[in-house]
């Protein structure tokens, strides 16, 4: 995954994401569903990414009900963009919690893996 973290603002990382995302929507044009990401540390917010059959976008804040909510630190953020994050073993070890659908978080950790595998 071609994310840019140096010198990026938390919202021009998303805006990177959202713009991946689109350019490439096979992997998630079945998707529909909303992720709420609870991001605390060195870039801190709330962020919603939302899935719509083949489109993606993000909202500062959380203006819609989410399936799956993910509270983690930046670094396990970066490091889950990356994939680099085993999300059930960080899951386990109580690095991030998810509120809502478990299975939606391992699902994205599979679909970003997805996308590092297109770069």
């Amino acid at each position: 995954m071609a994310i840019e973290f140096v010198d990026q603002s938390i919202d021009e990382i998303w805006e990177q994401i959202v713009r991946m995302m689109n350019e490439c929507p096979e992997p998630h044009k079945d998707s529909e569903c909303v992720y709420q990401f609870d991001l605390s540390g060195e870039m801190d917010g709330t962020y919603q990414l939302i899935l719509n059959k083949g489109k993606v976008s993000v909202e500062k804040g959380s203006p819609y009900n989410y399936e799956c909510r993910l509270i983690m630190d930046f670094n396990e953020f970066k490091q889950l963009l990356f994939g680099q994050l085993n999300s059930t073993m960080a899951y386990m070890m109580r690095e991030i919690t998810v509120d809502g659908s478990l299975g939606l978080a391992l699902k994205l950790e599979t679909l970003l893996k997805k996308y590092k595998e297109l770069n």
